[in-house]
């Protein structure tokens, strides 16, 4: 069943005992620099399958996206455009911050998950528990194709360095 999944600060249940991973079929996001890059790098460092959409020309802050991530290329240079297609494409949608309220892409990716009936939970990854949030969302959605999204690098700085540790420890086995 699909439905939205916002973590409330009232939900901080440690992951149950013995967790064991969620088997996902695939990691995707959009390629930008910071969370995006983050979750690719980490699908790829796991043997996790990943891709995504990006925009055409795989346009990122930063230049172009590198070959590396394997990424299509979406119909338009819009990010907007970019950020839905992932979000359709996705069984769920994780958005990784450090703080909160969300604003720009990432608030976008919030509203588009909300309008297209798919789970989504924002984590604050200066929360103690952010890694068992993270599980606790995996567990209760079991998505096969999971969308993280967030903060580029230069709105969040860090947030790319945040978002991977948070990532190895929650798809990793332990």
């Amino acid at each position: 069943m699909l439905g939205h999944f916002v973590i409330s600060r009232h939900d901080r249940r440690p992951a149950r005992q013995g967790w064991r991973p969620v088997r996902l079929l695939r990691v995707i996001s959009g390629g930008q620099t910071g969370v995006d890059r983050a979750a690719l790098d980490v699908a790829l460092e796991l043997g996790l399958p990943c891709g995504g959409t990006a925009p055409k020309g795989r346009l990122a802050e930063d230049g172009r996206i590198p070959d590396r991530y394997p990424l299509v290329e979406g119909p338009s240079p819009d990010y907007n455009v970019r950020t839905e297609a992932n979000v359709k494409d996705a069984d769920a949608t994780l958005i990784l911050v450090l703080r909160k309220p969300l604003s720009g892409g990432t608030l976008l990716t919030c509203q588009l998950a909300r309008r297209h009936r798919k789970p989504v939970a924002v984590v604050a990854l200066d929360a103690e528990d952010a890694v068992a949030q993270i599980r606790r969302f995996l567990e209760r959605t079991r998505p096969e194709t999971l969308n993280v999204a967030g903060p580029r690098e230069s709105s969040s700085p860090g947030i790319g360095d945040r978002a991977r540790l948070a990532l190895v420890s929650a798809l990793g086995s332990g």
